[in-house]
């Protein structure tokens, strides 16, 4: 049944449903790929939906997933939501304590669990779990309990007669990262998502022959929308269980992918594999897009380089906003700016306040997509979504004249440094039109006469050699005196947090005792 039949997010693939083609290439376990039809894959999201059923699931029941990427995650995801379940993605990198938190938040039913991950779900939550890569290379389909997920499944000759979800149904419900306090559930509803992917599908030219590599965890907002938008279309995914450069490299050629996405960390990652670029086609690539942080225009203008036949899209986008507001074409085909977010999709109401004019402020937005609340918390919600629909991102954004919209920062990352008020991102912008520089990372560091100075970290050019006094002294020549870092700390590559953001709490936590020790020994 289709979406457009169901109103069942679930069900957005099933105009290819009976097809042979391959929906998924499942990296998983690299040395032993696996290669899903659509047809396949349907029959197991339907076999999930009906063993959900058999366990006494109801519409509206939490059922998690906490593992990495592969083809069982998808296959829990679609089939929870055509029970009409909610599926709770929990991201594997958070702390024992948070993903305890987050599964009795939840009142999850059941837990779906890579074996290494299952001991941390709490006790007395059902846990199915996930075969292991032996198990899946051994050709068998090994299981610890009776719970395992090969036993729970139900596989039937009738297709699954998916749920009707009204206005208010909620379709899924992932969690904010918590990087600045505890986690809090989105509730994404079904109606709002079958929009948004309709949208996205339209207004990024996505198409059945279309093949896009997913390695952003699947608990990420970027890489749901990824798999949602290219099965919709009929597209093929190849999706690793984790990051890896070379890999991800490999996998162009191998599979003759077209829709490349990632962080820039991760876009700077695989540009440092020049023997490996140099040995691989890459003219299958048409688009290359980035999001979840502002790109450098020496690391735009090295993978403009390195795929001369790609489309470089910078992506903004909220997990309560929709989550992706913006498209990448203007609707009078007009040549979208290399650094700008995109233009507003159609259906996607758009306003800037509290900045110094209209074309410039935090950015609120209006559409079918935009969350319904946070879950169990109608103070948080208030604090971010008016009665009307309106939608409070936090995010200072600009608009061009002709309306294309540009990120400039996280109102919140905002600090103070001797009465002035500092924008990290305005300061990492100038960092790295220095000719040396791949990406900076600004942070505020406590000090004791000014309340907080700049202390970066910094990626370098290969075969860069320059130091941090050139830097210093290239901060003051080209940026405002007060703004410039007193610290620059070189590294290979900027820590990542577990949706592959730019990890700005660790980078801050580092600067906090660094300037402790320096004011100490003082």
């Amino acid at each position: 049944m289709n979406p457009s039949e169901s109103g069942n997010l679930g069900d957005v693939f099933m105009a290819h449903a009976g097809s042979d083609r391959i929906a998924v290439v499942d990296l998983y376990d690299t040395a032993n790929p696996r290669e899903i039809s659509f047809r396949d894959f349907n029959a197991a999201c339907d076999a999930v939906a009906n063993g959900l059923l058999v366990a006494g699931m109801e519409p509206g029941d939490r059922v998690g997933i906490l593992a990495l990427n592969r083809v069982e995650f998808l296959e829990v995801l679609f089939g929870a939501m055509r029970a009409g379940c909610v599926p709770v993605m929990i991201n594997v990198k958070l702390a024992d304590e948070t993903v305890e938190y987050i599964v009795r938040d939840a009142d999850m039913k059941a837990v779906f669990a890579d074996l290494n991950q299952a001991e941390r779900v709490p006790d007395g939550v059902r846990t199915v779990t996930f075969p292991s890569a032996a198990d899946l290379a051994g050709g068998g389909a090994g299981h610890s309990s009776s719970d395992a997920y090969v036993d729970f499944r139900i596989f039937a000759e009738d297709a699954f007669p998916s749920f009707f979800p009204g206005g208010n149904d909620i379709a899924e419900q992932p969690y904010t990262s918590g990087s600045t306090g505890t986690p809090k559930g989105v509730l994404l509803d079904h109606h709002g998502q079958v929009w948004m992917i309709g949208k996205i599908v339209e207004s990024r030219d996505i198409r059945e022959d279309d093949c896009s590599v997913i390695s952003a965890p699947l608990y990420h907002k970027n890489a749901l929308l990824a798999v949602k938008s290219a099965l919709s279309a009929g597209g093929k995914i190849v999706i690793f269980s984790r990051f890896d450069a070379q890999e991800y490299i490999r996998a162009i050629e191998r599979y003759r992918l077209t829709m490349l996405t990632g962080v820039p960390t991760m876009y700077a990652l695989i540009l440092q594999e020049d023997k490996l670029l140099d040995e691989t086609d890459l003219s299958s690539v048409r688009n290359c897009s980035m999001g979840s942080a502002p790109a450098s225009d020496n690391l735009l203008d090295t993978l403009a380089a390195r795929f001369p036949d790609a489309r470089l899209n910078l992506n903004y986008g909220i997990t309560e906003g929709g989550p992706i507001l913006f498209a990448w074409r203007h609707p009078d085909g007009l040549e979208r700016p290399r650094t700008s977010v995109g233009f507003p999709i159609d259906g996607v109401d758009i306003k800037l306040v509290d900045g110094p004019d209209e074309n410039q402020g935090i950015l609120h937005v209006k559409s079918p997509g935009v969350m319904k609340g946070y879950h169990n918390l109608p103070d948080a919600t208030k604090n971010v979504l008016t009665d009307d629909g309106w939608m409070d991102t936090g995010d200072i954004l600009k608009r061009d004249e002709i309306g294309w919209y540009f990120f400039v920062d996280r109102a919140d990352d905002m600090f103070v440094c001797a009465g002035e008020n500092i924008y990290p991102s305005d300061v990492e912008a100038m960092l790295e039109r220095h000719d040396d520089i791949m990406q900076a990372v600004v942070v505020p560091a406590p000090n004791t006469l000014k309340a907080h100075v700049p202390y970066a970290w910094v990626v370098k050019r290969d075969g860069a050699d320059v130091d941090e006094e050139a830097i210093k002294q290239y901060a003051l020549k080209n940026g405002p005196v007060y703004a410039h870092p007193r610290r620059i700390f070189f590294v290979d590559a900027l820590p990542l947090s577990g949706t592959n953001k730019i990890d700005r709490r660790a980078i801050e936590a580092q600067a906090v005792e660094i300037a402790r020790e320096e004011e100490g020994a003082a």
